[in-house]
């Protein structure tokens, strides 16, 4: 009977645990996000009414000086409350008669620790839990540089080296867009149809324009061409002195992902279906959280990954100059550094709420989105 029961508990936090992992990393970026607000609005000596973590139902509260601090139900967002609305106000702590540079490095704090934070999974992830490619090797960071390539099975040279790849290129730009480090090869190659791409390289210290390389492709299930790479990118031994830069540029590469899939959302090259609200992105990462290696080792590469790319996705979101937003808020401090006026709060006020309204509306469209895709599994 215990047997039983111990092993139902283990079955149940076996399927309850990437869930709780997903959660609480939901809490974490909301809290570096607030965390940016806060602080920032300390250094400038902003008078803070309430600080909470969460939203809906308050669990816990506690402060007896200026700020009330508060753990709240549902952790899906939070706030800083500066007492923003108070225009009129003569206190001078108080967050409208602050200068307009302070006021807009307060609002930009917050997706600036989210992009912080992404940075920094993302060193994690190169200095620590990169897995070889075979037992016995050691870890290594990709980087943009050509080691080998794959022979055809008859022999014959790889067909993007036959048609212009070189061993020792260093990838510099595809299709006229920048590679910054080894997520942008894959991530830009990706978005090819028939995998002809225009490259250039640094070639013997020379930068060579490359027109015509093509590649072997072959149609995946939903019927999409999927480019096989016929190349091996150099890796390099992770170290205190390189794993911060080629972190920075694998963040970079993550934020441009970001910017290129939202353009390609407006463009209509992605539809709703593909996209993914708290309930999808709590799935992938829990998902992520029980991937293992071939030899049957926990792998959190993948996990890491995932959440570096939605951290980041979250902190240019907010930067996004869309009404309720942090991004449209410095927007309209934008207009007022322009114009030397402020937009009438009630106005910015108005804005504002319906910008919410339609933002609420949208995140219910998409998790409903995200349930359907769930059901569907």
């Amino acid at each position: 009977m215990y047997l039983s029961i111990l092993t139902t508990i283990a079955t149940l936090w076996g399927k309850a645990w990437p869930i709780l992992v997903a959660v609480l990393f939901f809490g974490l970026v909301i809290m570096v996000h607030e965390v940016g607000h806060f602080s920032f609005a300390k250094l400038f000596r902003v008078k803070v009414d309430k600080f909470a973590m969460g939203m809906g139902p308050t669990l816990l509260k506690f402060g007896k000086k200026e700020t009330e601090y508060s753990l709240r139900l549902f952790p899906i967002g939070g706030y800083v409350l500066m007492g923003e609305d108070e225009e009129a106000s003569d206190d001078p702590r108080a967050f409208p008669n602050k200068p307009l540079w302070q006021r807009m490095l307060i609002i930009a704090a917050g997706a600036i620790m989210n992009l912080i934070l992404g940075w920094l999974i993302v060193m994690l992830l190169l200095g620590v839990a990169q897995k070889p490619s075979q037992p016995g090797q050691p870890k290594l960071i990709g980087t943009q540089e050509i080691a080998a390539f794959h022979e055809s099975e008859d022999g014959t040279p790889a067909k993007s080296q036959s048609t212009g790849l070189a061993v020792g290129d260093t990838l510099l730009k595809i299709n006229g867009k920048r590679v910054w480090s080894q997520t942008d090869i894959s991530f830009l190659m990706s978005r090819s149809a028939d995998g002809v791409f225009d490259m250039q390289v640094k070639r013997d210290g020379k930068k060579i324009n490359l027109t015509g390389v093509t590649f072997e492709t072959m149609k995946a299930q939903e019927g999409k061409n999927v480019i096989i790479y016929d190349f091996i990118i150099r890796g390099v031994r992770p170290s205190l002195s390189n794993v911060p830069r080629y972190a920075f540029q694998e963040a970079a590469s993550m934020s441009r992902i970001v910017w290129i899939s939202l353009f390609d959302l407006l463009t209509g090259q992605y539809g709703l279906s593909d996209l993914s609200g708290p309930i999808g992105a709590v799935g992938y990462i829990a998902e992520a959280a029980t991937q293992t290696t071939p030899s049957g080792e926990r792998d959190y590469s993948f996990l890491l990954t995932i959440m570096a790319l939605m951290t980041i996705n979250i902190g240019i979101f907010n930067l996004l100059p869309v009404p309720a937003m942090d991004g449209g808020r410095l927007l309209f401090m934008l207009i007022e550094l322009i114009f030397r006026r402020r937009v009438p709060a009630k106005y910015e006020g108005w804005i504002h709420a319906v910008g919410l309204v339609l933002l609420l509306i949208f995140m219910a469209v998409v998790s409903f989105s995200d349930i359907v895709n769930l059901i569907k599994r």
